[in-house]
């Protein structure tokens, strides 16, 4: 017991010396290895609650292989989207005693997502999440050979079996379906970029839900996912207003599109119903308040953690995506 004195903190030397083992010993102990006796890992156990002995992480690293770290790899990491579904991995990843190490890539840069790649591979992480919305960050990734379990938070059809997301395509046809119910036929949706997984998702997801109720639509509109996107687009389309309805594939470019609207003298959703996606913290706040789509992305995280590192209880639950809903608010009213 002589640390105090020294006043360094007790070593896994001094685990091993007191309980009469190896210091390889205490490294099988840490790491849960099933070679170790029973009666040797209570010792273990009972001398390290003794010194108080706290394993140091990048040792415990080194010894055990195990970094107790998840690496991120993402893109367009400050859209709302991908920064809470990091938030969410960062969450539960703490629940269950890890770290998350987050690499920011240009997606339009195969040598970035290399790179990116190679600095979460060198701090020897444990699993990789992949969240990176557009296709050719997912064509890049497939010509890497990923040595770890790993996990996207895209739906793909490159890699299916490791896909977790929130059923886009679902969300799309639930916003859409809501404007029908209320009597609107002639409806337009504000798309976001091409080439963005979730872009395309929510566009088939409207067309979908339009051509099952065997309404005519209009060439979606494509968009950046900016208010001021949403605010241009707004202008030139109420030049001729042949529509009653907007969906906004996100919260942003419909805050844009409302704007648009009342600086036209127009009322929202007296003569203009409009509905959003992502359900931005903010989006209860617009004015009107606004109808959105809302993702679990708390739900997203947890699973996410759960399928890299098993589940942390015994409920076991299908990598089915998670549906989204619909939050009516103000923003949208029967057509008039």
């Amino acid at each position: 017991m002589g640390d105090e004195a020294s006043g360094r903190p007790p070593s896994i030397r001094d685990v091993a010396r007191l309980a009469g083992v190896s210091h390889q010993t205490v490294s099988r102990v840490l790491n849960d290895h099933p070679s170790i006796r029973p009666e040797t890992r209570e010792r273990v156990l009972q001398v390290m609650g003794q010194l108080q002995y706290r394993p140091n992480r990048a040792a415990r690293a080194l010894v055990t292989s195990r970094s107790q770290t998840i690496g991120v790899l993402a893109s367009s990491a400050t859209q709302y989207g991908p920064a809470s579904s990091i938030a969410a991995i960062e969450a539960a990843a703490r629940a269950r005693g890890y770290w998350v190490s987050t690499a920011n890539i240009d997606a339009a840069d195969p040598e970035s997502i290399a790179a990116g790649l190679s600095h979460l591979m060198a701090q020897g992480i444990e699993g990789l999440v992949v969240i990176a919305p557009q296709v050719r960050v997912f064509r890049a990734l497939a010509t890497h050979e990923l040595n770890v379990p790993y996990v996207t938070l895209q739906s793909t059809d490159l890699e299916p079996e490791n896909n977790l997301t929130v059923d886009q395509v679902a969300g799309a046809r639930l916003a859409t379906r809501h404007l029908i119910e209320l009597g609107h036929r002639q409806i337009y949706h504000l798309s976001g970029p091409q080439d963005w997984i979730e872009a395309e998702a929510r566009m088939r997801g409207f067309l979908e839900e339009m051509s099952a109720n065997d309404i005519a639509t209009t060439a979606p509109i494509l968009g950046d996912w900016t208010a001021d996107f949403g605010f241009f687009v707004g202008r030139e389309l109420l030049r001729i207003r042949d529509f009653t309805a907007i969906f906004s594939s996100n919260d942003q470019m419909a805050l844009g599109l409302i704007h648009a609207v009342r600086d036209a003298g127009l009322d929202v959703p007296g003569d203009i119903s409009i509905v959003g996606f992502d359900d931005i913290p903010e989006a209860a706040h617009f004015w009107p308040p606004l109808t959105t789509v809302r993702q679990d992305f708390a739900e997203l995280g947890r699973r996410c953690v759960d399928l890299l590192l098993g589940s942390a209880t015994e409920r076991d639950f299908a990598s089915d995506p998670l549906m989204p809903e619909v939050i009516v608010r103000a923003s949208t009213a029967p057509v008039h």
